[in-house]
C-alpha cells in the first residue's frame, strides 16, 4: 500500500539586524542567542563599535545576526564611523530587530527606535529588554505606548540577562525570515576572526578598570599572532589619545596594565583552549578619533585586509611597556 511520503519543513534563513540606544543589552542578548561569548559587554556606553555577526542555527533554520554600535549623536570621525556601521547593517536585512530598555522608556515609547522602524521597508520587531528589572504592572502600558506609536510585527518582553523570553522572540524572528538555505556552516558561530575577539577581550577588561575619558579614548591592535602547538603568542598595542591617559593605563609600577593582561589571558585561554603569552604596549596617538585615517586602520575589517595583502602594521613609536606583559609559563 502506497502511502504519502511527508514533506520536510522548509527551512528558513536570513539576516537580522539588532539596533538600539547605548546599553540596552544588544551585545548580551546577541551571546545569549549565540550560547556563547562574541561580542564584549560593559557598563560604559558605546562599548561596541563595529557590526558584529552571530549564528544562531535552529531545527527550522539558521539566523544571523548582526549587533550594531548604540545609536547616539556622531560628534567625532568614530562616532559618525559607529553610525555608518548602523546603517550599512540595515542593507539587505530581512528583519529589522529594535532592543529598547524597558526600565528608561516608561511610560513613553522611543522617538528614535520609531523612526527607524518607520524608515525601514521590512518587517520590524520590538523587543523590551531587562523585564527582570521592570515591574510587571508597568509592561503592559509600555506595549501599549509602542503598539500605538508603531505596527510592530511582534513586541516581545525580553531579559536578555536571565533569558526570559529570548526563545519566544526566536520563534518570531523565524516566522518571519524567508526560505532559504543556510548562510553558514552549522559550527560557525560569528564572522569575526579571533584576533579581532582577544583584541577586543583586551579592550573589556581596559574599559571595566578604567574611567572618564579613557574607555572611550582607547584601541586596541593585534601585532603579532604566533601559534605553535604549545603556545599562542600574542602582542597587541592599547592606542589611547593622552599621555594622561597612558599613566591610567600603565598604573602604578605597571600594575594596572598587568591586571588587565592576567584577566585578559585567562578569559583568552579559556575560550581558545591553548596556553598564550600575552604581550601589551601602550601608545599614545594623538587626538586619533578625530583622525579618517587612524580610524580605518584601527577598525577590524581594515586590520584584516591588510594582513590578507601582507601589508606589516608600522612598527610602534613608544618602546613596550614590558610590566604589561602577562604569560603563561612556556615551559
Amino acid at each position: 500500500m502506497l502511502k504519502t511520503r511527508k514533506q520536510p519543513t522548509p527551512q528558513r534563513a536570513g539576516f537580522v539586524a539588532i539596533v538600539g540606544r547605548p546599553n540596552a543589552g544588544k551585545s548580551t542578548l546577541l551571546n545569549r542567542f549565540v550560547g556563547q561569548k562574541i561580542a564584549i559587554v560593559t557598563s560604559k556606553p558605546q562599548t561596541t563599535r563595529n557590526r558584529i555577526q552571530g549564528i544562531v542555527n535552529r531545527p527550522e533554520g539558521q539566523i544571523v545576526f548582526i549587533d550594531t554600535p548604540g545609536l547616539h549623536e556622531a560628534n567625532s570621525i568614530l562616532n559618525k564611523q559607529m553610525m555608518r556601521e548602523v546603517a550599512a547593517a540595515l542593507e539587505g536585512i530581512d528583519v529589522l530587530l529594535l532592543l529598547a530598555d524597558a526600565t528608561v522608556m516608561h511610560p513613553h515609547s522611543d522617538s528614535l527606535l520609531i523612526e527607524k522602524a518607520q524608515r525601514f521597508r521590512g518587517k520590524t520587531i520590538l523587543a523590551l529588554n531587562k523585564i527582570d528589572k521592570f515591574p510587571k504592572a508597568k509592561l503592559l502600558p509600555l506595549i501599549d505606548a509602542f503598539a500605538k506609536a508603531h505596527e510592530f510585527a511582534a513586541i516581545v518582553p525580553v531579559s536578555a540577562l536571565t533569558g526570559a523570553g529570548c526563545e519566544d522572540l526566536l520563534r518570531e524572528i523565524l516566522k518571519l525570515l524567508p526560505e532559504a538555505v543556510p548562510y553558514f556552516p552549522e559550527d560557525q558561530v560569528t564572522d569575526q576572526p579571533e584576533r579581532f575577539l582577544a583584541a577586543e577581550i583586551v579592550r573589556e577588561k581596559a574599559i571595566a578598570r578604567t574611567y572618564h575619558e579613557v574607555p572611550h579614548a582607547l584601541a586596541v591592535s593585534v601585532d603579532k599572532w604566533e601559534e605553535s602547538p604549545k603556545l599562542l603568542r600574542i602582542e597587541m598595542t592599547l592606542n589611547v589619545e593622552r599621555d594622561s591617559q597612558k599613566k591610567i593605563l600603565i598604573g602604578r609600577k605597571g600594575e594596572m596594565l598587568k591586571k588587565i593582561g592576567t584577566e585578559a589571558r585567562k578569559e583568552l585561554e579559556e575560550l581558545l583552549g591553548t596556553k598564550i603569552f600575552l604581550g601589551l604596549f601602550v601608545k599614545v596617538a594623538p587626538d586619533w578619533r578625530e583622525n579618517p585615517q587612524a580610524v580605518r586602520e584601527l577598525d577590524w575589517h581594515t586590520q584584516l585586509e591588510a594582513l590578507a595583502s601582507g601589508q606589516a602594521r608600522e612598527p610602534r613609536e613608544d618602546p613596550p611597556h614590558n610590566e604589561g606583559e602577562d604569560s603563561s609559563d612556556e615551559s
